[in-house]
């Protein structure tokens, strides 16, 4: 299948190279490949430079978030949650129509400083304002809960624990459980949580995960629903 990964960073990068372990089509999307591909610098939390990353991945193709969705069968929308609604425009709304659009994004909104809070929150979210903006896609929010390692590598964490998905089309939602099967995902770990509006609630749980890794030191951990 043809996935298009909308996002440089370290989870578009890491949700890219599973998928392409999975023999997947992959092609990451960015505002200006020639600038993303050029910069030396290190990226956010001190990543490799794209170009370095790239090096090593060769059979993961940069694009345009135009080209990217254009070309793609699903969506993953792996961008910065304050900027994903623009950058899903630039992909361009006719280039999402009919396809699953999965969102990974969180709206950490860090203007007044660390921890960061949540824009929207409450009454919205954002996996919400994106199938709003773009009512042809279909919309699934997952894996945005934990660390990008365990997303692609839930035996990171031992024992039993959780990923939620929820999204308004049926058939979108059963092609990304199935998705979350072949990452490594037992179909007793993936909670369907309903439809859209369910991303208040998972969104809501990034100030938590974030004042765990502050207490813990460590990214490796995850959400367990006991008796679910």
């Amino acid at each position: 299948m043809r996935y298009a990964i909308l996002g440089t960073g370290i989870v578009g990068r890491t949700l890219a190279n599973k998928l392409a372990s999975l023999d997947h089509d992959v092609v990451i999307g960015t505002r200006d490949p020639q600038v993303t591909a050029t910069r030396t610098e290190p990226g956010g939390y001190g990543i490799k430079p794209y170009s370095e990353w790239q090096e090593s991945h060769p059979d993961i193709s940069l694009a345009t978030f135009r080209d990217a969705a254009a070309g793609a069968e699903v969506v993953i929308n792996a961008t910065s949650g304050g900027v994903s609604r623009a950058a899903l425009t630039e992909a361009g709304a006719e280039n999402l129509a009919g396809k699953v659009l999965i969102d990974v994004a969180n709206p950490l909104d860090f203007s007044h400083g660390m921890p960061p809070t949540l824009d929207p929150v409450n009454s919205d979210s954002l996996g919400e304002q994106i199938q709003q903006a773009f009512p042809d896609a279909k919309v699934v929010k997952t894996l945005h809960t934990m660390n990008a390692q365990i997303m692609v590598e839930p035996s990171r964490v031992p024992g039993e624990h959780h990923v939620f998905v929820g999204g308004n089309d049926a058939d979108a939602k059963a092609h990304v459980i199935a998705l979350l099967g072949e990452m490594g995902w037992p179909p007793a770990a993936i909670l369907d949580l309903g439809d859209i509006t369910s991303a208040r609630a998972t969104e809501m749980m990034l100030p938590m995960w974030l004042r765990l890794w502050q207490a813990l030191g460590r990214p490796d951990y995850n959400f367990h629903i006991q008796g679910a």
